[in-house]
């Protein structure tokens, strides 16, 4: 949700922030859409956003600059007021932008900047998965396994891209074999409605470990998704390094579904920080077997390219895309503009 003044700011900074339930990122970017200034503060140590946006503006030597912002939070935006999903903030736009004293604020989804931020990322800010070629101008799809499991895409428009804000991390999980089979079971007895997302976030990989411990009558830790990655990757063979599989199995299976849903010729990109810290192995899991495992259609799929975004922040970049367009908007004569 945009709120626009009836003038525009001259000043060379914007604020931008991808706010998550763990932690929030915040940048200045300037009007080159560069970022100065990135810091990650921990959500749980202030009470709200105003307060953490304050703490880091008053930081930042060029911080009071900053009269225009573009904020990406994990939760759906479908109003004036906002509410996270996955933590206890809450917060009205338009009051935010006053007492931030900005000129215009800008909230949107945080995968819906990440799909803002596809088209800008070079081949050092991403990492290719299997095989397949990008077609130009064709839709992306962007999916990443985090605090939950966010999904966007981009359709080309105007020579520059419109992005979809979804909920498609809530879509049914469906069990393509008999061990996934009896793991969604086991979910559906516990959650009822067996989401995307329960298996595929940081609380979905605790959930795929404990289950198949328990289907194995193996003692169940109280592990965090970090502990079980790292030893998922040291024993591939343990319930971790099984729950680490079926993670990436299930994830080409969501990824292709989207993919085909989309027709992503342009590719589909990978989010989040769990993938991307499973390295090498994420590369030598049956991620890309799964995408392409898709019956008559598999050979549609091995020619759409997967990617592992490997930049630290690709919301912020996004959003510095937003401000750009924004920007262009304004520029324009009356009878020349759309609605943004």
């Amino acid at each position: 949700m945009t709120h626009k003044p009836t003038h525009t700011s001259n000043q060379p900074f914007a604020l931008v922030a991808d706010i998550g339930g763990t932690s929030v990122r915040f940048a200045l970017t300037d009007v080159d859409g560069r970022l100065h200034d990135v810091a990650v503060f921990a959500s749980a140590d202030y009470p709200d956003l105003l307060s953490a946006a304050r703490a880091y503006l008053s930081g930042i030597p060029a911080g009071n600059q900053a009269k225009r912002g573009a904020f990406a939070i994990a939760c759906p935006v479908k109003g004036e007021q906002v509410r996270m999903t996955n933590m206890d903030w809450a917060f009205s736009i338009d009051e935010l932008r006053h007492h931030l004293g900005f000129d215009s604020l800008d909230v949107i989804n945080d995968f819906t900047a990440i799909a803002y931020a596809a088209p800008r990322l070079s081949s050092e800010d991403r990492r290719q998965v299997g095989g397949g070629t990008a077609q130009g101008g064709a839709p992306i799809g962007i999916v990443g396994p985090g605090t939950g499991l966010g999904v966007s895409a981009l359709i080309a428009a105007d020579g520059r891209g419109i992005a979809l804000e979804t909920e498609g991390g809530h879509v049914t999980l469906a069990a393509v074999d008999d061990d996934e089979a009896r793991v969604v079971h086991a979910l559906r007895q516990r959650f009822g409605h067996v989401s995307a997302e329960r298996a595929l976030s940081g609380p979905g990989l605790v959930n795929l470990y404990e289950t198949l411990a328990a289907l194995g009558d193996v003692a169940v830790e109280p592990l965090t998704p970090e502990q079980i990655s790292a030893q998922g990757l040291a024993d591939p063979d343990s319930p971790c390094g099984k729950a680490v599989e079926m993670f990436c199995a299930m994830l080409g299976t969501v990824a292709a579904d989207l993919a085909l849903s989309l027709g992503a010729h342009g590719g589909i990109y990978i989010a989040g920080g769990i993938v991307a810290k499973l390295g090498d192995a994420f590369e030598r899991s049956g991620f890309r077997q799964r995408f392409e495992a898709k019956g008559r259609f598999c050979a549609y799929l091995a020619d759409i390219p997967t990617y592992v975004i490997t930049h630290p922040h690709p919301a912020l970049l996004g959003l510095s895309d937003i401000l750009d367009r924004e920007a262009l908007f304004q520029a324009l004569p009356l009878s020349e503009r759309r609605p943004s």
